[in-house]
């Protein structure tokens, strides 16, 4: 998966998921800045390259298989699907590119499934994609500032971790809902991962909950705005302390999250979430569409964040 700006001189790439790099041999500091062009070469097809480009130029998805080369040199046939990324008013903030390595021998019912997939994704993707742009569109205005390009490069991850258990989920027969569970915890050791640091703990106490697809993106993305914010702020000046995540089935249905640290606390005079921020206006919004609640608790040491979503949740747009 690619995410380009088209804002931007040349419509660089700004983010690439692992994957991207697994497949290509190019590594992410190798390929942020530049345009897509550079996996071209001497044998890719002029006419692939111009369906792509006729594509960007009319601001409509496209999918066309293209001869790509890794960075060893190597050629791949790609199939490649590229997709305008709008706002809530039909502006054009991002292109999303989605790519699957097709191998020589595939049968043409296993390409075509293969394009299904693709699609079903880039569906999936431009939907919760556009949902955050449409949340905070300046952002896209904001891409070269590092914390601004941070914050994004983690949104996206957050949505990665969710197609990677909506995958697992497909091999189980269970297409229409998530392992919240296990996508909670994959998503609190991620950011705990990059966030955390030596003397700051992560506990986790996590329930099986099964929760619709729409809902799961929706609490996955709160929860990520929440927790990076415990551990990029509550523990300034303090060697040590605790982050807890946990995970709860409420009585009637429906869902608990709690994210609690041990730290310097939120102040009582700051508002919060803050309606100034990004990641304010973010978690509000999301929120706000799931028909939950989420409730700041403020302690001798530390914050605690409450969140609960009713059973049966119907996700507003």
């Amino acid at each position: 998966m690619v995410v380009s700006n088209p804002h931007l001189d040349d419509n660089p790439i700004i983010y690439v998921n692992h994957a991207f790099s697994r497949q290509t041999g190019y590594a992410r500091s190798a390929v942020i800045g530049r345009n897509c062009r550079f996996l071209q070469g001497d044998d890719t097809s002029k006419d692939a390259v111009d369906l792509i480009r006729i594509g960007v130029a009319a601001q409509e998805p496209v999918t066309v298989d293209i001869l790509n080369y890794r960075a060893s040199g190597e050629p791949f046939m790609n199939r490649l699907l590229v997709a305008p990324l709008t706002d809530e008013m039909g502006n054009l903030q991002y292109y999303l590119g989605i790519q699957k390595e097709l191998k020589a021998d595939r049968r043409d019912a296993e390409a075509e499934l293969i394009s299904s997939q693709l699609a079903e994704i880039q569906s999936r993707v431009e939907s919760d994609m556009s949902m955050i742009i449409g949340m905070v569109r300046q952002q896209s205005n904001n891409t070269t500032v590092p914390a601004e390009f941070a914050a994004l490069t983690r949104r996206i991850e957050t949505l990665q971790l969710l197609y990677e258990e909506m995958k697992l989920s497909d091999t189980q027969s269970n297409r229409d809902s998530i392992h919240m569970g296990s996508y909670i915890s994959r998503l609190a050791c991620a950011i705990g991962h990059v966030y955390g640091r030596t003397g700051v703990r992560l506990n986790l106490q996590i329930e099986p909950v099964d929760v619709p697809i729409e809902v799961a993106s929706r609490v996955g993305l709160v929860v990520s705005e929440v927790l990076s914010n415990a551990f990029m702020h509550a523990f300034d000046r303090i060697e040590t302390g605790l982050v807890e995540v946990r995970l709860s089935q409420l009585s009637g249905g429906g869902l608990r999250v709690t994210v609690s640290d041990d730290g310097v606390g939120i102040p009582s005079a700051v508002r919060w979430p803050s309606t100034d921020t990004d990641g304010g206006r973010i978690v509000g919004g999301l929120i706000e569409g799931l028909e939950g609640t989420m409730q700041l608790g403020r302690g001798a040491a530390g914050s605690v964040v409450t969140i609960e979503v009713p059973a049966g949740a119907s996700v507003m747009i």
